[in-house]
């Protein structure tokens, strides 16, 4: 159960600091607000170095089906795990969005454009184009597994700048097509969340035409990445 409690703790909390930098500087009357693209991606990189810095003993620090997926395919993640791990994640991202939904009740009111307000949990394309939105996911959550898999098991400390390195990397090359989500615990479950709690504050529209791509197309991804770099090493 320690596994599971970090992997569900670990997502909360790299909902909690990741869409929340969104909220900061995307919500009105925020004191962050405009803090551009820049301080959303040194702010989304150190979301998920924190929990993945404080669980990594415990859990393997995944906090992403892809990543627990593509961990089992490579051989060196238990198959019996990964459903109660994707679990814990969903459960995770769910909690930590609907805890932000709460932090920044007033800010959600105060700003009127709902499609403003659902960016802060749960991503959108800058230009809708299916084929295109699913490579853009895919080829970023490619990249993200491929690269983590690629760091050797005793790396120790060197690990976490290198996890910092990658979420940082990817979001500057792919942030702008569709807001780099790369895991359907920091995507999927905030739009669970959205869709249940945002009518509270007058808010709708989970989007969910768009919302099964950064579901299906990171797993494809992570697959892929995990199948590629057995092959290679």
């Amino acid at each position: 159960m320690s596994a599971y409690i970090a992997e569900f703790v670990g997502t909360l909390i790299l909902v909690l600091l990741g869409d929340g930098v969104c909220c900061n500087v995307s919500l009105e009357k925020s004191g962050f607000k405009g803090g551009g693209a820049v301080y959303i991606l040194i702010g989304w990189g150190m979301a998920v170095m924190v929990p993945a810095f404080t669980f990594g003993s415990l859990s393997g620090s995944h906090f992403n089906p892809a990543v627990t997926i593509g961990a089992a395919i490579r051989g060196g993640f238990d198959w019996a795990l990964v459903p109660g791990y994707i679990i814990a994640q969903m459960l995770g991202g769910f909690c930590g969005a609907a805890i932000l939904m709460v932090l920044f009740k007033d800010h959600i009111k105060a700003t009127a454009n709902d499609d403003v307000v659902r960016g802060c949990f749960c991503t959108a394309p800058s230009i809708p184009n299916a084929v295109l939105n699913f490579l853009s996911e895919f080829v970023a959550t490619f990249i993200l597994v491929f690269t983590l898999a690629s760091i050797p098991a005793d790396a120790g400390a060197v690990t976490w700048p290198l996890v910092y390195g990658v979420i940082v990397a990817c979001g500057a090359s792919f942030g702008g097509l569709t807001g780099y989500a790369m895991n359907a615990a920091r995507d999927s479950a905030p739009r669970f969340a959205y869709q249940l709690l945002a009518p509270n504050f007058g808010k709708k529209n989970a989007n969910w035409a768009y919302g099964w791509i950064p579901l299906v197309a990171p797993i494809c991804g992570g697959i892929v990445a995990s199948l590629l770099h057995m092959a290679i090493f």
